[in-house]
């Protein structure tokens, strides 16, 4: 695999219209963005308690301008549409903090009381509200199914568990994480207490073995996603975590943190692997300025497992190649507060504190045959079962990620 050095290019800008009525619960900020599994459907929280539901890709005038204004109408529907997928507005009453796609199984005619229509696979949304509730909508109608009852402060993260099983863990202020079975009714299967400050992240592997939590510490936990016991404090930032991620194969886990870097870990072992530094641009670094302008908002691996894309407050989208140290391509933006891959690669979405969304492109990669491999071997294969393995030392730290 080769990096590309090819900048970031802004392919269009989403601005929220000035809702109608304001009141002390709105705030502008999109502090979530996210694409579907599979790449149909983004979901942008515009601020103003409102959710958009686009369908992707983008239309060719939105492309082609740069920048396109969505306007909220009253919390109906937007009545444009692209083919048989319609724009929505979601209007969830809360200020929206977290964002998670799941798609579930089709229905079948012995289901009692399907959420969705048997025979077709059901695509929903969970949004983390700011009074503690959990709201999940069917995509596809817009209809709301739950409302999870039980956190006592925002909830400020979401994530479902990627092998489309209902199992939804969220992350909030009141210092807990939860664990609802959607399959269930929504019901509160499990409480995950150990943080002592705000919970601002969640993340569940890719093989849905490991849970990694980011509150307002300098450690992030790692938990059992079958046991939900903690496994380990992973130890090593000097500022609070704000964000975490897992590779596609479930080998490597990344955390950001306000202290400006971010930390590569094998999560099995627990070890260090890379501490990739953010150091500010001559061109951006205000010397007047007290505040550490290269504080961490967002990190995310790309699908393909060979990038990283980070968010910082001194102004830059940075996209990291896995293999070196530092950035490989930079991308001037805003108030920037997070940040997510297409799941089929390609492009990137931001969010700003201004409402707005950006959507980036990113580098396209044809990842080489020993990546391919690695990557399979290690979905299924822990660090410990690589190292137990009778093959060469060389070998083994190529497959653990110990060759950079």
């Amino acid at each position: 695999m080769k990096p590309s050095g090819e900048e970031p290019v802004l392919l269009a800008e989403l601005k929220p219209g000035r809702p109608q009525r304001y009141d002390w619960k709105s705030s502008c900020e999109t502090w979530s963005v996210a694409f579907s599994p599979d790449g149909a459907w983004f979901a942008w929280s515009q601020g103003h308690c409102v959710v958009k539901l686009i369908p992707w890709p983008l239309g060719e005038a939105e492309l082609g301008c740069k920048t396109s204004e969505r306007k909220s109408r009253g919390g109906k529907a937007e009545t444009w549409s692209r083919g048989a997928a319609k724009e929505k507005t979601l209007e969830c009453g809360q200020i929206v903090w977290g964002l998670a796609f799941s798609a579930w199984p089709a229905a079948e005619d012995g289901d009692t009381d399907p959420a969705c229509a048997v025979g077709l696979p059901c695509l929903v949304l969970a949004t983390g509200l700011n009074d503690g509730q959990i709201k999940v909508w069917e995509v596809q109608t817009g209809h709301l199914l739950f409302s999870l009852l039980g956190h006592q402060d925002v909830v400020r993260d979401l994530s479902f568990a990627p092998n489309g099983s209902p199992i939804l863990v969220s992350a909030s202020r009141d210092k807990t994480l939860r664990v609802w079975d959607l399959s269930r009714d929504g019901q509160q299967v499990q409480v995950l207490s150990g943080h002592v400050q705000w919970v601002y992240c969640c993340s569940i592997s890719p093989d849905c073995s490991m849970l990694c939590s980011a509150a307002g510490e300098k450690s992030a936990l790692l938990w059992s996603m079958r046991s939900y016991t903690l496994i380990r404090r992973l130890e090593g930032h000097q500022s609070s975590v704000v964000s975490c991620d897992f590779s596609p194969d479930s080998a490597l886990l990344v955390t950001a943190s306000y202290d400006a870097c971010v930390i590569m870990w094998d999560p099995y072992t627990g070890e260090q692997l890379r501490t990739l530094r953010h150091v500010p641009l001559h061109s951006t670094l205000d010397s007047s300025s007290e505040i550490h302008t290269s504080s961490l908002r967002s990190v995310c691996f790309s699908p393909e497992g060979l990038y990283l894309a980070t968010v910082a407050d001194d102004r830059l989208l940075r996209i990291w190649a896995l293999e070196l140290r530092s950035p490989v391509a930079f991308a001037p933006m805003t108030n920037g507060l997070c940040c997510m891959y297409f799941p089929h690669g390609g492009f990137i979405a931001t969010g700003t504190r201004d409402g707005h969304v950006q959507f980036w492109t990113a580098p396209r990669v044809l990842s080489s045959l020993k990546h391919l491999c690695r990557k399979a071997l290690r979905t299924f294969l822990t660090t410990y079962q690589v190292l137990a393995l009778p093959i060469p030392r060389k070998l083994k730290e190529f497959l653990t990620y110990r060759t950079f």
